[in-house]
């Protein structure tokens, strides 16, 4: 029942919304502008109309008031008295209605004046009402289409778009430094690692040229190995075996011994 109820509100202020639209408002004026015109020029028609009548009807009796008096004329001449008398009391009666319709007539052709000239000011008026409903019919499409244009207007977001454009310029930024960070962190390690083994290298190499030197210089023996478990170091003062099962400590302790050795013979 209540939607019901909403229906019919929303149909009667939708046709409320009709109603008083401009442009149904200005077709509706110039309807009834044009009524009341045809009504005025309609009872004009009736006025005239009337006039017309009396008119004629003036006319007839000035003709038949002319007659009576051409007949009484007639009679006199013929000397017949009693009948020109009569002719006369007949024109006089009819003179005296002439004097009657010739007021009403005079009435009546005022009053059809008058009309004639209020109905080409209402035509007039209709008229000029006519060419402003156009003009208000046209200012009122305008404002229609200004508002529509201002509704478009309303709803474009030009700077909401270019925020986004915004943001995803910034974060694709963003994510470029992030890997051109990422390929610099990795250029550097690799290129550490690399360092590094070409550091080794030059170590093992420098130490390899070191114990090269201390040789030739008589400041360390090369080391000959005759197993797995004994080797044995030959100088000009003689051999030293490190026994079998010698700890790694008696081995240096040795070796310490023959430094000493050689250092004391030079």
């Amino acid at each position: 029942m209540n939607r019901f109820i909403n229906w019919l509100k929303g149909l009667f202020n939708k046709t409320m919304d009709k109603l008083e639209d401009p442009e149904m408002m200005l077709e509706q004026a110039k309807r009834d502008m044009q009524v009341a015109l045809q009504s005025n020029q309609e009872k004009a028609v009736q006025a005239i109309t009337q006039k017309n009548m009396l008119e004629n009807m003036l006319n007839d009796q000035k003709r038949k008031s002319q007659t009576l008096e051409t007949q009484a004329t007639m009679a006199l001449k013929q000397d017949k008295r009693e009948m020109a008398t009569q002719l006369m009391r007949e024109k006089m009666n009819v003179d005296a209605s002439i004097a009657n319709v010739q007021g009403s007539y005079d009435q009546a052709v005022q009053t059809v004046e008058q009309i004639k000239i209020g109905i080409k000011r209402q035509q007039e008026e209709v008229r000029k009402k006519t060419a402003e409903a156009m003009v208000l019919k046209t200012q009122w499409k305008q404002a229609q289409i200004q508002n529509s244009i201002t509704k478009a207007l309303d709803g474009l977001t030009f700077e909401n778009q270019f925020e986004g454009f915004g943001a995803v310029t910034d974060r694709i930024r963003e994510k470029q430094s992030e890997a051109s960070a990422r390929q610099e962190m990795q250029n550097e390690s690799l290129t550490g690692k690399m360092m590094q083994l070409e550091d080794s290298s030059r170590d093992m190499e420098a130490e390899s040229e070191l114990e090269k030197l201390e040789q030739r210089l008589g400041l360390k023996a090369a080391p000959i190995t005759v197993d797995a478990t004994q080797t044995v170091s030959v100088t000009d003062g003689g051999v030293a075996a490190a026994a079998p099962g010698a700890t790694e400590g008696e081995a240096e302790k040795a070796l310490a011994d023959l430094e000493k050795r050689l250092n004391s013979g030079n």
